[in-house]
């Protein structure tokens, strides 16, 4: 790839994405058109299912990252793009059909970093009510499922991800990119899976990661987060 000034460099952090990986970069594909400047790269955190064949399959560049976890999976896919906007994206997300003329406006307009608004696939009221909150600039409405675009020298001056960080990796990076530059919240909406959130139980869900949130907010420690985090949701990402 021989990048150009306003290359972005899309990073998917998979762990057994099998299920969504093929479909998602199909659709940027598809999105994206003609446009060139655009870098497909899925950051793999050693998946056993079929989620780096399917990713090569339909056309994207898979590292494999020596270690498991979305912040140093971000940051190792980040030090593996070409682009000079970077856009970190999760799996089972869909960005509107016009991010990347979306993202470059914005960048060209002088955004150092922003995300959209988000959506769920799923009509229930608390879903619809979270997705409307995310029109806030509050970084309590932040989240990696709204996606992010920075540009590749702000991510590097404020130093990527910090990779001790298992959960809120992403309000804490949006917190220090705000300092630093113009963070714009793009309408969209990025449309979501609500997977976790029916898995779970929506209400109980819900209220289970506004308790991280205070935790987190409140200064308690990541091991203390994990632990509860792993003891209340039914998952296995973390």
């Amino acid at each position: 790839m021989h990048p150009t000034p306003d290359t972005v460099s899309i990073i998917i952090p998979t762990y057994n994405e099998a299920a969504h990986v093929g479909e998602l970069l199909t659709y940027l594909r598809q999105a994206s058109g003609d446009e060139v400047g655009i870098e497909l790269l899925v950051a793999d955190g050693q998946s056993t299912d079929a989620t780096v064949a399917l990713a090569r399959q339909a056309g994207a560049t898979v590292v494999s990252c020596p270690r498991k976890g979305r912040a140093a999976q971000l940051n190792y896919g980040a030090r593996a793009a070409a682009g000079q906007v970077l856009y970190f994206l999760h799996a089972d997300t869909r960005p509107p059909a016009d991010f990347l003329a979306a993202i470059r406006r914005a960048v060209a307009q002088g955004a150092g970093s922003g995300c959209f608004r988000l959506a769920f696939d799923h009509a229930h009221w608390l879903l619809r009510l979270s997705g409307w909150a995310t029109r806030f600039p509050t970084i309590f409405f932040r989240f990696g499922d709204q996606s992010l675009f920075v540009r590749r020298a702000l991510f590097e001056q404020v130093g990527g991800y910090r990779e001790e960080l298992l959960l809120l990796e992403d309000q804490e990076i949006v917190a220090r990119l705000r300092r630093h530059g113009s963070f714009r919240i793009l309408p969209g909406p990025i449309v979501t899976s609500a997977r976790k959130y029916l898995d779970n139980g929506v209400v109980r869900l819900q209220s289970i990661f506004l308790l991280l949130c205070g935790l987190y907010q409140l200064g308690v420690s990541q091991p203390a987060l994990v632990r509860v985090y792993r003891a209340l949701i039914r998952q296995d990402k973390i």
